[in-house]
């Protein structure tokens, strides 16, 4: 499944049985995901039951860490059980690391509520010497030759944006990583370089922690929107224009922020054993899985 080309493979662990611990998942999410020798997606996703929840979702990234929230991912999970009729409940609560996520049915696209923005450093995770009001808001970082004004904020996972002059021109693949990786990132960091066109509309890219340059990405959109609001560039209810099409994202007077976006189905089929998983790799339970790419 994609959303706006944000792709993933969703494995449903409910109408089958697994026994594979999270390591086993890693490995199966690399091999999977490598757009050479596997089907070749950013993200794989687990649907599975919750105890606390009507389902709950696990995210690995192509490099195999998992990761807590991917607003994309959650709108083909969504989809994904609204068209296979395991739920006839419009609103979904999702178990995910970030807590409860809720899809809605929102005509052929699905609204997600995204919870809140969360602002604190330490809860984000970032280390920073000091911040304006406990908000990292345009607080200088050097990165290779140029330093860079950053705001952080986590929408479940952590987020940086940087407004650029010229997006198509920047070069996103080589200062994304570095980024990523720095040091004052104890859990590495999304991030999202952002052109404002208007009070109303920006345009994004991203790069995405584990995964690489994206054409989309939900909750980094939805960091955006927050980040270009707090530093006066536009209104709350923005729309953002990716790569891959458009998300629309509500900071509603609630502070919570909602993302309508769509999500597609392209195929469903089979991975034998012997190609989806190495003989060597221990608790795999079936000969065959089932998938959603």
């Amino acid at each position: 499944m994609h959303g706006l080309g944000n792709d993933f493979i969703l494995i449903d662990c409910i109408s089958q049985a697994f026994s594979l611990q999270s390591s086993a998942f890693s490995d199966l999410s690399k091999k999977l995901c490598h757009r050479r020798f596997g089907i070749g997606a950013d993200q794989l996703l687990l649907l599975c039951t919750s105890a606390i929840a009507d389902f709950r979702m696990r995210i690995f990234n192509a490099d195999g860490s998992e990761v807590e929230m991917c607003g994309n991912g959650v709108r083909c999970l969504a989809k994904y059980i609204w068209d296979r009729g395991i739920s006839q409940k419009s609103i979904l609560d999702i178990e995910t690391l970030a807590g409860i996520i809720r899809p809605e049915k929102k005509g052929d696209m699905v609204r997600v509520d995204m919870g809140e923005p969360v602002f604190e450093p330490e809860k984000i995770p970032i280390k920073v010497e000091s911040s304006k009001l406990g908000v990292v808001l345009d607080y200088p970082l050097k990165i290779g030759d140029r330093e860079f004004n950053i705001t952080c904020v986590s929408m479940g996972n952590p987020h940086t944006v940087i407004a650029v002059d010229n997006l198509d021109d920047f070069p996103v693949t080589y200062y994304g990583p570095m980024i990523e990786r720095h040091a004052a990132f104890p859990k590495k960091t999304n991030v999202e370089f952002i052109e404002v066109l208007n009070s109303s509309e920006i345009r994004m890219r991203v790069w995405e922690r584990g995964a690489g340059e994206t054409p989309a990405c939900g909750t980094g959109a939805s960091a955006s929107a927050v980040a270009s609001h707090i530093k006066r560039l536009t209104e709350k209810n923005v729309t953002i224009h990716l790569a891959g099409g458009d998300l629309y994202i509500e900071w509603s007077d609630n502070n919570h922020v909602y993302m309508t976006g769509p999500a597609v189905e392209v195929f469903t089929g089979e991975i034998n054993q012997r190609g989806g998983i190495s003989e060597g790799d221990e608790a795999f339970s079936k000969e065959t899985f089932y998938k959603t790419y």
